[in-house]
């Protein structure tokens, strides 16, 4: 079995066909998928897809849409983590963190989110789902002075050393879609040099799509797609398996087993999430 430890299905993308994409991820032997929220707009939405398809959820408010975030949104987010505390389903304090590579973002008020949401992990005693963007250094430097119960750095593309920085605080890294990519040299070095114990799989569908759904702009232009789903994992997982020399289903049952220690709330028996 693998975990999508990273997808946003509530995204306008899966609209026309939500069920029969939750169903090939099971089909292609994907047994637990993250869905992280963005703000308080979808809160309630990843929580009713979580349980419509027995699926595990995050709550929080991503960089890029600190902006849009109103003065009550730490105080919303706060009330959503109190009224759900006791869902088995809700995992993590997630998407949060700093996008400084995107121009025109308002960093202060990115920072002070992340500060806010990082102490609100720590009351409510979940790991967190990060996004990290062009802004490696001041992310670890903000979980420094604000330890969490752990998590996942989303979508990582530091260096060795910066993912050395982030295990040392009780975080894994997500790899996904990217590394499939020839060129993609560093992420493709990195996932091979961490220890394995480091490493969880995600999609971050619809979005990162693997190196075999990739269309050029001109395709796009002309009206081709590029979505990525959660039943791409398993292909994705073989191209990390490869090039780390190991066999799939023990990539497979390590990644699994990483992202239930990092997200402790997916290893609890089927019959507990669907009690």
């Amino acid at each position: 079995m693998w975990i999508d430890t990273h997808c946003h299905l509530d995204a306008a993308e899966f609209d026309a066909d939500r069920d029969a994409v939750v169903a090939r991820a099971r089909a292609a032997g994907v047994g637990r998928i993250v869905l992280p929220a963005t703000g308080v707009h979808n809160f309630e939405r990843v929580r009713e897809l979580a349980h419509r398809y027995g699926l595990s959820y995050a709550l929080g408010i991503h960089p890029m849409c600190a902006d849009a975030a109103g003065d009550d949104a730490i105080d919303r987010l706060r009330a959503a983590l109190l009224a759900y505390a006791g869902d088995v389903r809700l995992v993590a304090v997630g998407e949060i963190g700093l996008d400084h590579f995107v121009p025109g973002l308002d960093r202060d008020k990115q920072a002070r989110l992340f500060a806010a949401q990082l102490r609100l992990a720590a009351e409510f005693a979940l790991p967190v789902l990060l996004h990290v963007r062009s802004a490696i250094d001041t992310v670890l430097k903000q979980l420094r002075q604000r330890p969490v119960p752990g998590g996942i750095a989303h979508a990582f593309n530091g260096s060795v050393q910066q993912a050395e920085a982030f295990t040392s605080l009780g975080l894994r890294l997500g790899f996904g879609g990217a590394l499939t990519f020839e060129r993609a040299l560093r992420i493709r070095r990195v996932a091979t040099a961490v220890p394995l114990g480091a490493i969880v799989m995600e999609t971050d569908a619809p979005d990162i799509a693997p190196q075999w759904l990739y269309r050029t702009a001109e395709q796009r232009a002309a009206g081709a797609v590029m979505r990525n789903t959660s039943a791409e994992l398993p292909a994705i997982g073989a191209a990390l398996a490869a090039l780390r020399g190991m066999e799939v289903d023990a990539l497979a049952a390590a990644t699994r087993a990483n992202a239930m220690a990092s997200l402790p709330k997916l290893a609890l028996p089927n019959e507990v999430l669907h009690s």
